[in-house]
């Protein structure tokens, strides 16, 4: 038993990732004093006041890009700023992926609104969906209130978890906020919404580029099992047709798994924007969804035994 504390205590990255996971789902941050919710309020400001609309759309997303460093170069001097006054780095690390993940809130998004959909509630569903989304829900009829619920979940639990968790293992808790922190961005400054048509064009670029390898990773996760083939197949013909390639393999590799249908058109603003339709046929109902939200948390939590086991032997190597 000594010689196996001993052990683990060699390896305080993989301890604190443990560590954050268990107080993740112990003792959540409320979402009304996250530290994520003031970081968008400082976004949405800054964004106000740099973003004009007389500006050609080089000079707004030349801003856009100039205020995503500024934000994003700002904490990181800081954490490392920080850094240098801690005496666990362990805890410190810990810390930061506490903040960083988002899996609970996933959870608990998911349970909500299969709980409202299986009534038919869609008055609930359109509130809880608003809250997530950057799309005009008010005018989605049931059956794409349950593509738009499917998407969701599927983004959430790859960008809020997995994701996090991978830049968690690549760079610490400096990896997992700062990714995090980039993904809020992207939501805030998305170019879906009029205002950031150009100005939020450098925040989903850089988000895109840091999300291939992690969500291509958990759609090849998703993808092995039951209709392994379909699954694969279907990342072939269709993996690459999404405007993001992160996201599109997320989706096509759930689509064509479990047969449902997503994708397809979807309004932002006042703007009816086609997007390609990926999977099989079948129109997302609750227990469709329940199928997904169960598949995400076996696929998830096979990725933290996975990677603890990475994170373990290359500990043991180094």
């Amino acid at each position: 038993m000594n010689d196996l504390l001993v052990l683990l205590s060699q390896h305080p990255t993989l301890l604190a990732m443990w560590g954050a996971l268990a107080l993740h789902w112990l003792l959540p941050i409320p979402a009304s004093i996250h530290p994520l919710l003031v970081w968008q309020q400082i976004a949405i400001e800054l964004a106000a006041r740099v973003n004009k609309a007389t500006d050609t759309p080089r000079q707004r997303m030349l801003s856009g890009a100039l205020a995503w460093s500024l934000m994003w170069m700002t904490i990181l001097i800081l954490l490392i700023a920080f850094y240098q006054l801690v005496w666990i780095d362990s805890l410190f690390h810990l810390v930061l992926l506490w903040i960083a993940l988002g899996w609970r809130d996933s959870r608990r998004f998911s349970q909500h609104f299969i709980q409202a959909y299986s009534r038919e509630d869609k008055a609930s569903c359109k509130a809880q969906l608003s809250v997530a989304l950057n799309r005009n829900t008010d005018t989605l009829s049931l059956l794409g209130l349950g593509k738009a619920c499917a998407e969701t979940q599927l983004l959430s639990y790859g960008r809020q978890v997995a994701a996090v968790l991978f830049w968690y293992a690549v760079a610490g808790g400096f990896g997992a906020i700062l990714y995090r922190l980039a993904v809020s961005l992207a939501r805030c400054w998305s170019p879906s919404r009029k205002q950031y048509q150009y100005f939020g064009l450098p925040a989903i670029r850089i988000l895109a580029a840091l999300d291939i390898v992690p969500l291509r990773l958990l759609a090849v996760a998703i993808s092995v099992g039951k209709n392994s083939r379909d699954a694969f197949r279907g990342l072939r013909e269709q993996g690459e047709n999404w405007q993001l390639p992160g996201p599109g393999w997320l989706l096509t590799a759930t689509g064509h798994k479990l047969q449902l249908a997503l994708g397809g058109p979807a309004i932002y603003d006042t703007t009816k924007l086609e997007r390609p339709r990926l999977g099989g046929r079948i129109a997302p109902a609750a227990l469709h969804l329940s199928q997904i939200d169960r598949l995400l948390q076996q696929r998830l939590w096979a990725w933290v035994a996975l990677q603890s086991v990475c994170m373990f032997l290359m500990g043991s190597l180094l």
